[in-house]
């Protein structure tokens, strides 16, 4: 396998954490009423302190995504997650509907983001988490242009990174791929996001789903990568707006509870994953 995971540990989990707050309603559904926009700060001040917490009892290292607009909004509690020691990956500007950007645009809104991270991270991050998981044809191309090291948005795999190849579509005659490119895919999953069960956004997306089908879920997909998928990855994403409510967080320290308990769990950043990758 092309993942070196650190001697006896055989498989890797990351957090991914997405500091949201405000930018997931404005950015991606276009919604800035006090009621949603309070749901964003209930992301921050609540949520953002208590996935802290969480994370500091277990020894878990999270990659924190986050969008520029959350880092501006929100620097008190920014800081707190920088300075607990966590990754910090790139998230787009503002959560911004990446397939709706022109090209033009889509380089000067990562641009942006990047002199943020400059600015208030200190460092350039080294992966990219597209806002709401999806491209255009450029944003390959643009995320090697910047020298980006891997991409956590697409979905061609399960529990092994991979090089994402750009797809031509064809109809009739089938589609084609281009060369794979030197980014490292750790592939994300709807199944394994916690916003689409939770979340409830009237005529949008109905939510308010079961916590205990949800965990059930990650767990057997972690049992099953445990068991068949020697040194690969399990990539988790939350909110902290989501996965910090009373019951969703029970559930979720359990849940790692449990992967902590089984020998050879290695809880990591993406970069400290992809630290661990070769090439065949």
């Amino acid at each position: 396998m092309p993942l070196h995971l650190p001697e006896g540990k055989t498989l890797a989990v990351s957090i991914g954490a997405d500091f949201d707050a405000h930018s997931v309603w404005m950015g991606t559904f276009n919604l800035s009423s006090p009621s949603y926009l309070s749901r964003g700060e209930f992301c921050a001040e609540v949520g953002v302190p208590r996935l802290i917490s969480l994370f500091e009892r277990y020894g878990v290292r999270a990659t924190w995504c986050t969008p520029g607009h959350s880092m501006v909004t929100f620097p008190d509690r920014f800081r707190e997650i920088v300075d607990a020691g966590h990754e910090i990956a790139a998230h787009g500007c503002y959560h911004e509907g990446v397939p709706s950007l022109d090209l033009d645009t889509e380089r000067r809104l990562m641009a942006a983001q990047l002199a943020q991270h400059e600015k208030l991270v200190g460092v350039r991050p080294r992966g990219y988490r597209s806002p709401a998981w999806d491209f255009t044809d450029g944003t390959l191309q643009i995320l090697e242009e910047n020298g980006f090291e891997w991409d956590s948005s697409l979905m061609g795999r399960d529990f092994e990174p991979y090089h994402p190849r750009p797809v031509t579509v064809g109809w009739e005659e089938g589609s084609s791929f281009g060369p794979p490119s030197p980014l490292l895919e750790f592939p994300v999953s709807w199944f394994l996001d916690d916003f689409p069960v939770a979340e409830y956004i009237p005529g949008v997306n109905q939510g308010l789903g079961s916590s205990e089908v949800m965990f059930q879920r990650w767990k057997d997909h972690f049992d099953y990568a445990y068991q068949h998928v020697p040194s690969g990855v399990l990539a988790l994403t939350v909110h902290p707006q989501t996965i910090a409510r009373a019951h969703n967080l029970i559930g979720f320290e359990k849940l790692i509870d449990y992967m902590s308990g089984h020998e050879g769990t290695w809880f990591a950043g993406l970069s400290e994953i992809y630290d661990t990758w070769t090439e065949d």
